[in-house]
């Protein structure tokens, strides 16, 4: 209850997922992914669905994770919201008992997928071409899991406080954000998914709208507290 609605003009090119009723608007994107090991699998032995995971123990405890990075627990709280919390517990009860492979953050699950020390992983896209970028010669490759919270498009989102004595200069700069130079720069920089359907991703990734995210009202992300409960009653934190 505290920004401004932004302008339909400003915000009329980003889908409408990324700006609901105009209180805030993505200008950045990031697709869970499952980063994976080439000399380990093929594409087509990834699985498309998150549970076959925890399902198949053999896989799992081929799998990295970072269970005190926000990504992730974004991720949780997504697989509560479309599923329920008994389905998410039986998911982390599962994949411990596979025996996962933790790691402090993102990259390093990446990393660890690259160096081979597991054979797949649960991260955010972009971090996966920074190992890429980095390592050219890197084993490492993205999945993506299908309409489940595997893989759910979140987004670096800007508001504007409608309580500001600059909101003009500040919805001005919201705009710039959403120009296409500055989301061409944020594709080749920082490897996120643009907002605007024109300007392609890079990295070999699938445009934005070839994904198949689950149907979820992003602002209920913030939704962390049951997260980290769940989290805590099963020993995942």
């Amino acid at each position: 209850g505290v920004t401004a609605s932004l302008p339909e003009d400003v915000v009329a090119d980003v889908p409408e997922t990324f700006r609901p009723d105009r209180n805030w608007v993505g200008v950045a994107g990031r697709a869970r992914s499952v980063p994976y090991n080439t000399d380990r699998f093929d594409e087509s032995e990834v699985p498309d669905d998150v549970f076959a995971f925890a399902e198949n123990a053999e896989l799992g405890g081929q799998t990295g994770w970072a269970p005190t990075y926000g990504a992730f627990q974004s991720f949780v709280t997504a697989m509560r919201l479309t599923t329920s919390d008994r389905r998410t517990r039986e998911w982390l009860n599962g994949m411990q008992e596979a025996g996962v492979s933790k790691y402090p953050d993102e990259f390093l699950v990446s990393n660890a997928v690259a160096d081979g020390e597991v054979g797949a992983g649960f991260a955010n896209h972009y971090y996966a071409l920074r190992v890429q970028a980095d390592r050219p010669d890197a084993p490492i490759d993205l999945a993506f899991t299908s309409g489940d919270a595997g893989a759910l498009v979140n987004v670096s989102g800007a508001e504007v406080v409608k309580t500001s004595d600059a909101t003009e200069l500040a919805t001005n700069f919201v705009h710039h954000l959403l120009t296409v130079e500055a989301q061409e720069f944020f594709a080749t920089r920082t490897f996120a998914y643009p907002m605007l359907p024109g300007v392609p991703p890079v990295g070999g990734l699938p445009p934005i709208d070839e994904l198949n995210p689950p149907e979820i009202d992003l602002s209920k992300l913030a939704d962390i507290g049951p997260t980290l409960r769940l989290m805590r009653e099963t020993g995942v934190l």
